[in-house]
């Protein structure tokens, strides 16, 4: 953004009239002249009170108009060409005005549309010359001060320039200063939207990463599940297993001990029978019964530790600390997205396959 730009089309309108403004200054005071005006043997002009000053600076013994005394006159040296002027006995009253400049100054102020002046109000007045207007810029110490001080004051040894002038380019130097800050800022601010978007591209690939992650770790736990379920399933099948043969074996004691029982539990009646030839006639019977009863090879028993489970035992120690050990592998992002694209594109050309009518075979 370049804001002399702006200035431009302003400063070309005026051009004209500031060419025509600067023949108006006057060399003392650096201001338009002010009336009445008057010309110098050598040609240049002055305004009067401006040429007083300067000859009652160069002629502190000359008697002010008015005074009784009788003055012989005096001498000063113009401001513009150092050419030696030399007064009557009327001082600068003596010298002729000069009416055109006169005039052209009431022309130019009635059609001038800018004037320089019409805010007299507004000037700052000299601190050491009350009634000066402060109209010229000290150069060598760069501060605004008066045509007096510059004649026979503080900075009668400075170079100065006129004030509008040094208003101008400096106003100028602040809007360029103000176009390189406001590009500056415009790179600032582009440095801080790339920051942003800097910022926003961390946070999506966080976001993706995070997601991948728990999409792994799932993986994982999802063998760990799977394989856990085998491995429940297998004890599951052993312990059924057993816990039918040891039941079977139970079921077969128990009959086995109830025949038993029963048996006995005849043989013990038969036995308080008092008429011997009733008992003798069963007594055979249950002697041979009770022999077979006890002959009875019943299956073996289950053999020590049977029961253990210890088999089934699992070891992850190993496992667990191989999983201790998973970490970020930077160099395998790209790689596993080379995998993710290249299984994209794979169940994306299975459709066409599937729906692909089958020819003979």
């Amino acid at each position: 953004m370049n804001f002399t730009v702006g200035f431009k089309p302003l400063l070309g309108d005026a051009h004209s009239m500031d060419s025509l403004e600067k023949q108006l200054i006057c060399p003392i005071c650096l201001e338009m002249f002010s009336k009445p005006v008057v010309i110098l043997p050598c040609q240049h002009n002055l305004c009067r009170k401006c040429a007083n000053d300067v000859f009652q600076a160069s002629n502190p013994l000359w008697q002010s108009r008015g005074s009784t005394a009788v003055s012989s006159g005096g001498r000063f040296r113009c401001p513009s060409c150092r050419h030696e002027v030399v007064l009557d006995r009327h001082g600068v009253y003596g010298l002729q005005r000069n009416l055109l400049v006169e005039n052209i100054i009431d022309i130019y102020k009635q059609e001038s549309s800018r004037p320089l002046h019409s805010k007299a109000e507004q000037h700052l007045m000299c601190e050491e010359h009350e009634e000066e207007k402060i109209n010229i810029y000290c150069l060598s110490c760069e501060v605004p001060t008066c045509s007096l001080c510059k004649v026979f004051g503080a900075h009668k040894d400075c170079e100065v320039a006129p004030l509008p002038t040094i208003y101008k380019r400096q106003k100028s130097e602040l809007s360029d200063g103000i176009a390189m800050l406001v590009a500056g800022n415009d790179r600032v601010q582009a440095v801080i939207t790339q920051m942003e978007e800097v910022c926003q591209t961390i946070e999506d690939n966080s976001r993706r990463q995070k997601q991948l992650l728990n999409q792994r770790f799932e993986t994982l736990c999802a063998v760990l599940e799977e394989r856990k379920g085998e491995l429940l399933q297998a004890l599951a099948r052993e312990q059924e297993e057993k816990l039918q043969r040891v039941r079977g074996l139970i079921r077969q004691y128990g009959d086995h001990l109830e025949a038993s029982s029963k048996l006995v539990e005849s043989a013990i009646q038969s036995m308080e029978e008092p008429q011997m030839a009733l008992y003798l006639q069963q007594a055979k019977e249950l002697i041979n019964k009770v022999g077979a009863m006890s002959k009875v090879e019943l299956a073996g028993r289950p053999e020590p530790g049977y029961e253990s489970m210890e088999q089934f035992s699992v070891s992850v120690e190993h496992v667990a600390e191989m999983l201790r050990t998973i970490d970020f592998q930077p160099g395998a992002a790209g790689e596993e997205e080379d995998e993710e694209v290249a299984l994209d594109g794979e169940e994306g050309n299975a459709g066409p396959e599937e729906e692909r009518p089958d020819g003979p075979e």
